[in-house]
């Protein structure tokens, strides 16, 4: 009995798991469609790349098998259809790569069922070399396509030099294809990504250095509250691989596409310069360093003890103060803006913060470097900081 109950206790869970796993599927889905709907951006890109793969292979196929009346019209569509990238150079790329595996796979699986006169051992003697040379680093991911080509090519039967010829053409063909709707029809250009990636790096350090302030504000922040500090700059750092990744789909877009036809796109066709990646990139590491601080000093075994309530206060004021600037910042990139690092605000408040922290660290030193070390590490993370995301303010305060 205890066993039957058991069962039953441990069914019901995985029940609710599911139905709320579709729930959130459904949701998800739900929320990509209004977004497409709603107006340009991720969702509405893979739409339009969906439906010119469909077109590239719609019309492939009648090309090839319609116009040209090819009975094995079907690796023209196949062909199409794969190689409507995520952008123009990438479908080039991927048409050499590919069309150069399928030539490789159809001639070898031609010659081997010359040798062998026999479907089986054709593909024993075939495959096993289609398969190396698929992980040939040359062929990139394409190189799957030598072994698929020869098992459609043996299972066909159609091993004639007619048929290999038409195989290659009818790839060609469709390559032609997909290449020339990828790049005439809405070519792919990301460079809204880059914008998008930008500002919300920028958005969340100044969320990060909003949370440290307000754990140093309540003077209630411990071992574990610095983990989690810990754990949001290493958020920020994952956030900024997404940028450079961001940027090298980016440039890559640009490559092989026209003004004009550039033009047809509704993607903003400014784009923030690379300058900008590595300034917040900086900033990345400065957020990263003053965690590693504040862990340092929240650990009861380490030598280095935190500052004074009072400085730490202070200082989450001007971590507080250079959290806004960020935030700032941010809307002006994602509204399509030019930030110049001017800031928001009168940098007075700033300076007298930093005076005020100054003060503090010759205090300290009277007291011994253990606390010493701690507020004189987070000041130089503070200075680099507020170079860094007010450029222009820090560089009037120098000239005064």
């Amino acid at each position: 009995m205890s066993d039957r109950v058991g069962t039953r206790v441990t069914e019901v869970p995985w029940g609710r798991r599911l139905a709320e796993s579709v729930r959130r599927e459904a949701d998800a889905v739900g929320r990509a469609a209004r977004a497409a709907a709603g107006g340009p951006g991720r969702e509405r890109d893979l739409v339009v790349q969906s439906l010119k793969a469909a077109v590239a292979a719609l019309l492939a196929w009648s090309v090839a098998g319609l116009w040209l009346g090819d009975p094995m019209a079907l690796m023209a569509p196949w062909v199409a259809l794969v190689l409507v990238q995520a952008t123009v150079y990438g479908s080039l790329r991927q048409a050499a790569q590919q069309w150069t595996a399928i030539c490789a796979g159809t001639l070898l699986a031609s010659a081997a069922q010359a040798v062998t006169g026999d479907t089986l051992g054709a593909l024993a003697l075939s495959l096993p070399v289609l398969m190396l040379l698929a992980n040939w680093h040359r062929f990139g991911d394409q190189g799957i396509y030598a072994a698929t080509t020869a098992v459609f090519t043996i299972a066909s039967g159609a091993v004639s030099a007619s048929a290999v010829g038409h195989r290659v053409g009818q790839a060609a063909l469709g390559a032609v294809i997909g290449i020339a709707v990828n790049a005439l029809v809405l070519p792919p250009v990301h460079l809204r990504d880059v914008r998008e990636n930008l500002g919300a790096l920028i958005r969340e350090a100044g969320e990060t250095l909003d949370a440290v302030a307000a754990g140093l504000r309540e003077d209630d922040w411990d071992a574990a509250t610095a983990t989690e500090w810990s754990q949001a700059a290493a958020r920020l750092e994952r956030r900024r691989e997404g940028l450079l990744s961001a940027r090298g789909w980016s440039r890559e877009s640009l490559r092989l596409t026209s003004g004009p036809l550039r033009a047809l796109h509704r993607a903003p066709l400014d784009v923030p310069p690379e300058s900008e990646d590595a300034r917040w990139g900086r900033v990345t590491d400065h957020v990263a360093a003053l965690t590693r601080t504040l862990a340092v000093a929240a650990d009861g075994d380490r030598t280095p003890a935190p500052p004074e309530a009072a400085a730490l206060r202070t200082y989450a004021r001007l971590l507080e103060l250079l959290g806004e600037e960020c935030r700032t910042e941010a809307e002006k990139f994602l509204a399509a803006g030019v930030p110049g690092g001017e800031g928001a605000r009168d940098p007075v408040e700033l300076e007298e913060l930093r005076h005020r922290l100054q003060d503090s660290l010759r205090e300290d030193a009277t007291r011994g470097a253990a606390h010493t070390t701690v507020l004189g590490t987070l000041l130089l993370q503070a200075e680099n900081l507020w170079a860094e995301i007010l450029p222009a303010a820090r560089q009037a305060d120098r000239s005064r």
